[in-house]
Protein backbone atom coordinates (compact mmCIF):
# COMPACT_ATOMS: atom_id res chain seq x y z
CA UNK A 1 0.00 0.00 0.00
CA UNK A 2 1.57 3.33 -0.74
CA UNK A 3 2.10 6.50 1.41
CA UNK A 4 -0.84 8.01 0.68
CA UNK A 5 -3.20 5.34 0.70
CA UNK A 6 -1.66 4.04 3.94
CA UNK A 7 -2.10 7.87 5.37
CA UNK A 8 -5.89 7.59 4.70
CA UNK A 9 -7.05 3.91 6.05
CA UNK A 10 -4.90 5.57 9.05
CA UNK A 11 -7.50 8.60 9.50
CA UNK A 12 -10.15 6.35 8.67
CA UNK A 13 -9.56 4.47 11.71
CA UNK A 14 -8.56 7.18 13.87
CA UNK A 15 -11.55 8.68 12.97
CA UNK A 16 -13.88 5.35 13.67
CA UNK A 17 -11.89 5.00 17.11
CA UNK A 18 -12.10 8.42 18.43
CA UNK A 19 -15.41 9.88 17.08
CA UNK A 20 -17.65 7.42 16.54
CA UNK A 21 -16.07 4.70 19.36
CA UNK A 22 -15.68 1.83 16.72
CA UNK A 23 -14.09 -0.50 19.00
CA UNK A 24 -12.88 -3.35 16.48
CA UNK A 25 -10.47 -3.89 13.37
CA UNK A 26 -10.97 -2.01 10.21
CA UNK A 27 -9.75 -3.20 6.90
CA UNK A 28 -9.98 -1.97 3.34
CA UNK A 29 -12.53 -4.72 2.75
CA UNK A 30 -15.22 -3.79 5.52
CA UNK A 31 -18.43 -2.27 4.62
CA UNK A 32 -19.10 0.73 6.04
CA UNK A 33 -22.67 0.54 6.82
CA UNK A 34 -22.77 -3.61 7.36
CA UNK A 35 -19.57 -4.19 9.16
CA UNK A 36 -18.57 -0.88 10.86
CA UNK A 37 -21.96 0.08 12.03
CA UNK A 38 -21.56 3.82 10.16
CA UNK A 39 -24.93 5.11 9.74
CA UNK A 40 -25.70 8.92 7.65
CA UNK A 41 -24.39 10.67 11.09
CA UNK A 42 -20.90 8.77 10.84
CA UNK A 43 -20.87 9.21 7.61
CA UNK A 44 -21.03 12.48 7.90
CA UNK A 45 -18.45 12.89 10.56
CA UNK A 46 -15.70 10.49 8.61
CA UNK A 47 -16.16 13.04 5.50
CA UNK A 48 -15.69 15.61 7.26
CA UNK A 49 -12.44 14.04 9.17
CA UNK A 50 -11.24 13.22 5.93
CA UNK A 51 -11.96 16.86 3.81
CA UNK A 52 -10.05 18.48 7.06
CA UNK A 53 -6.82 16.04 7.07
CA UNK A 54 -6.17 16.52 3.62
CA UNK A 55 -8.03 19.56 2.62
CA UNK A 56 -10.18 18.38 -0.24
CA UNK A 57 -13.72 18.01 -0.77
CA UNK A 58 -15.51 14.81 -1.54
CA UNK A 59 -17.71 15.06 -4.00
CA UNK A 60 -21.03 14.65 -3.50
CA UNK A 61 -21.76 11.62 -6.51
CA UNK A 62 -18.83 9.87 -5.82
CA UNK A 63 -19.47 9.78 -1.80
CA UNK A 64 -22.82 8.18 -2.71
CA UNK A 65 -21.14 5.39 -4.30
CA UNK A 66 -19.17 4.20 -1.28
CA UNK A 67 -19.67 1.30 0.14
CA UNK A 68 -16.26 0.16 1.72
CA UNK A 69 -13.25 1.38 3.75
CA UNK A 70 -11.18 0.92 0.39
CA UNK A 71 -14.05 2.91 -2.06
CA UNK A 72 -13.55 5.71 0.84
CA UNK A 73 -10.05 5.32 0.77
CA UNK A 74 -10.10 5.06 -3.23
CA UNK A 75 -12.44 8.73 -3.23
CA UNK A 76 -10.10 10.93 -0.61
CA UNK A 77 -7.01 9.70 -2.71
CA UNK A 78 -8.55 10.38 -6.19
CA UNK A 79 -9.75 14.07 -4.47
CA UNK A 80 -5.98 14.29 -3.09
CA UNK A 81 -4.89 14.34 -6.22
CA UNK A 82 -7.39 16.57 -8.46
CA UNK A 83 -5.86 19.22 -5.83
CA UNK A 84 -2.61 18.60 -6.37
CA UNK A 85 -2.92 17.93 -9.97
CA UNK A 86 -4.77 21.83 -10.16
CA UNK A 87 -1.98 22.93 -7.74
CA UNK A 88 0.83 22.12 -10.22
CA UNK A 89 -1.18 23.44 -13.09
CA UNK A 90 -1.20 27.01 -10.80
CA UNK A 91 2.62 27.01 -10.21
CA UNK A 92 5.22 28.68 -12.19
CA UNK A 93 6.92 26.39 -14.32
CA UNK A 94 3.97 23.92 -14.83
CA UNK A 95 3.80 22.57 -18.17
CA UNK A 96 7.10 23.31 -19.11
CA UNK A 97 9.49 21.23 -17.33
CA UNK A 98 10.35 23.19 -14.60
CA UNK A 99 11.99 25.71 -16.06
CA UNK A 100 11.93 29.16 -15.18
CA UNK A 101 10.33 31.18 -16.94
Amino acid sequence: MDDLRGEILSQVRRTLASELEFPGTVELHHELAADLQVDSIGAFVLAVALEDRFRVKLAGDEASSVVTVEDLVGAVERAVDAVRGERAIGEPGAGDGGAAP
